[in-house]
């Protein structure tokens, strides 16, 4: 059974030492991560490769399914729990041909209705668009405004995740438009004290809640 998508989606900061980057992904995860994903653009394969391995081992001790951004072939190697596919990380088709169809495939959409109405057809398990507020991640990326989760509401029936710039001040206002799911970084992993802020962005989701 496929993991349900909502919550905080923790995203990992560039950190290329394992061991510092693993004592803030724990910190995380005990403050209530719902998702990780494992995103490294910089480091070289090898890195990557060992600490992917080092979080599937400590996102399974918390049982938080691990999510690994634009690899199918690394997630499979690891065996995460699926892969993150961006704009031109390759098709849904050829991540499942690797994956096989237990695993989660989430896909890009930036601001395009269109996007996501495609990877739902296509057998996407989320989709996720963005950003919707000024990103030091991706300073340049394309705006998403709020309104596109609530048209996104009406026409597919995928879990939805937000990202780009949210934080504790405008996540309840992204989960209100309609996202299941809020994917973070920054204010996150570069918050003083790494747990509270993560218990803080999953009460935001109980608060909507209640």
């Amino acid at each position: 059974m496929k993991a349900k998508i909502s919550g905080l989606y923790a995203i990992t900061p560039e950190e290329p030492d394992t061991v510092q980057l693993l004592d803030k992904v724990r910190c995380a995860l005990q403050g209530g991560v719902n998702l990780l994903q494992y995103r490294n653009k910089l480091s070289v394969p090898a890195v990557r490769g060992e600490q992917a391995s080092a979080l599937r081992q400590l996102t399974r001790e918390f049982g938080v399914p691990l999510i690994i951004n634009d690899d199918a072939v690394l997630a499979q190697q690891v065996d995460a729990d699926g892969v993150h596919l961006g704009g031109e990380d390759g098709s849904i088709a050829a991540a499942r041909q690797v994956l096989g169809f237990d695993k989660i495939i989430g896909v890009s959409c930036y601001n395009r209705l269109s996007l996501a109405q495609q990877a739902e057809d296509l057998g996407a398990d989320y989709v996720a668009f963005g950003a919707f507020f000024a990103s030091s991640v991706k300073p340049d990326a394309s705006v998403a405004e709020l309104s596109l989760l609530q048209k996104a509401r009406g026409v597919i029936a995928l879990p939805v995740v937000a990202i780009g710039g949210i934080t504790l001040e405008n996540g309840a206002s992204v989960l209100e438009a309609g996202a299941d799911a809020l994917a973070v970084i920054s204010a996150l992993f570069s918050a003083p004290d790494i747990t509270l802020a993560a218990r803080q962005f999953a009460n935001l989701n109980t608060q909507l809640s209640v």
